[in-house]
């Protein structure tokens, strides 16, 4: 079992994007289920006060780090994680090795013309086997119960949800107990968009900058710019107080 950190009320393992993989192949081989979930600056800010989304993200098997700036803080903060395994890379490889082992995976999210997009890429890359089946991610709370029974009932290995933070990851929590005959289940964010063509991903150089956020305000700022310039911000200023604690304490 790797070390799992805990910094800013978030607890993340300490995985590369290897040992992530060879975890979760693992629990599907073995048919242990397996609850994933990623967090960046937003969703570490977003969990100090939604108590819901701290437990949905805290009580899920694997953690991962998915921004470049809690890689940061969380080696400012003495706790240094071996590397980011964004959640948009992780969820392409796995579709690749659900084509490798002959899984099916299920697509639950974004626009019905986003996801039967994506749906039909997968199935030329690879072959039709590889999707069980998909849907939007527009419904009520009321529908929950239904979707998630004819998500089982297609006998998929992985499910990827792609709906926006905090509703994917209190989905994922609440139904777990039923989703537990799916081996691998993970939300994905906007990853469906990006995949499917919608949206454009930042150039690596800043992915690997930390700056793959200013490249999505950039693409959409009335819509990200309090997400991102005022959640970024509270970031650091979390960051800031558990560091001067942390120093105080040790002095």
């Amino acid at each position: 079992m790797a070390q799992r950190i805990q910094i800013l009320n978030t607890k993340i393992d300490n995985l590369s994007m290897a040992e992530t993989l060879q975890r979760i192949e693992l629990a599907i081989a073995h048919n242990n289920p397996l609850h994933h979930t990623v967090v960046n600056a937003g969703k570490i800010v977003a969990m100090q006060k939604n108590e819901q989304l701290r437990k949905s993200v805290n009580e899920a098997d694997l953690i991962n780090a998915d921004g470049q700036a809690v890689i940061w803080a969380a080696k400012l903060l003495n706790q240094p994680l071996k590397e980011r395994v964004a959640g948009i890379d992780l969820f392409d490889n796995l579709v690749k090795m659900a084509h490798q082992k002959n899984y099916s995976v299920y697509l639950l999210g974004a626009q019905e013309e986003v996801v039967s997009a994506l749906s039909e890429k997968f199935k030329q890359t690879y072959n039709a086997n590889v999707i069980a089946g998909y849907r939007n991610g527009y419904f009520s709370q009321e529908q929950e119960k239904q979707i998630v029974e004819d998500i089982v009932s297609t006998k998929a290995k992985m499910l990827f949800v792609a709906i926006s933070s905090p509703k994917k990851e209190i989905f994922l929590h609440t139904h777990r107990e039923a989703l537990k005959q799916i081996p691998f289940i993970m939300g994905v964010g906007g990853s469906f968009d990006v995949l499917a063509g919608k949206t454009k991903r930042a150039p690596k150089w800043m992915q690997k900058s930390g700056l793959e956020w200013f490249y999505r305000f950039l693409q959409e700022p009335k819509r990200m710019w309090k997400r991102y310039l005022i959640g970024n911000s509270k970031f650091i200023g979390l960051v800031v107080k558990a560091k001067f604690n942390f120093n105080k304490k040790n002095s």
